[in-house]
């Protein structure tokens, strides 16, 4: 694969995910269990779409093909996207949305401090501007698994069983392909960064009286290289519905 190519990829990888979890985050709109937390989350998935768009602004440069960072987002069907399993799996309940939102956000807050030492001066920059917000994304789900973890014996056994069904996830965030480690030996990718996960999140779910699962292993999915879940169909057409009805339309 080449240099280009790769680095295409890693970026859509980067913000499909951002983007796809951001969609997932705004399904509470209205529905949080309380109104500062919905102010909460709307924000973090604010947050993860200015970075998505940015990961795309960069990504359609280098295909230069005509498309550009909307139609990256709204006109690529749902076997282009990159991201990971994890973002596009159903809200749930809160523990569902805590867990998931603690697992990825430990991962995106390794990824972007190391892309920060990127030799791809763009993509530091990015990276830089993205990791304050993803030390305060990182801070408030370590807080919510803990209040979750040690609080009620309902809320304890939801965030239990919420854990156990995304842990067949994780692999994506503990495993690199060749895209990824080609890049991280260029200097421009961020490379493995499982060790670290599990050590971070395992210390977690420990504080919080919870079961650390046995590593993920993977399986049949793939969504770096396009294989997801049904429930991406079903997303997708939902947040890319208007664009397509009216492919003409301006703001």
């Amino acid at each position: 694969m080449s240099d280009q190519r790769a680095l295409t990829e890693y970026l859509l990888r980067l913000a499909d995910t951002d983007m796809v979890l951001a969609q997932r985050l705004c399904e509470w709109c209205g529905k949080a269990p309380a109104l500062e937390e919905e102010v909460a989350m709307m924000n973090v998935g604010l947050d993860l779409l200015g970075q998505a768009r940015n990961w795309y602004d960069y990504a359609a440069e280098l295909l230069d093909d005509g498309r550009d960072a909307d139609q990256l987002a709204f006109r690529r069907n749902e076997r282009e996207y990159r991201n990971l399993l994890l973002a596009e799996y159903p809200r749930g309940d809160y523990a569902v949305t805590t867990a998931k939102q603690f697992f990825f956000d430990v991962w995106h807050h390794l990824v972007l401090t190391r892309l920060t030492e990127s030799r791809d001066e763009r993509i530091a920059g990015l990276a830089a501007k993205g990791l304050k917000e993803a030390r305060y994304h990182r801070r408030r789900s370590t807080e919510w698994m803990l209040r979750l973890g040690q609080g009620t014996e309902e809320s304890h056994r939801r965030l239990a069983n919420a854990v156990q069904n995304l842990w067949r996830f994780t692999y994506e965030l503990t495993d690199t392909d060749a895209v990824e480690d080609e890049l991280a030996e260029a200097g421009i990718g961020a490379g493995n960064v499982g060790d670290a996960w599990r050590a971070e999140v395992s210390r977690v779910l420990e504080q919080a009286g919870l079961d650390v699962p046995e590593p993920a292993r993977h399986f049949y999915l793939d969504g770096k290289n396009g294989k997801h879940t049904e429930q991406l169909g079903f997303l997708l057409a939902e947040m890319q519905y208007l664009l397509r009805a009216y492919p003409d339309a301006t703001w």
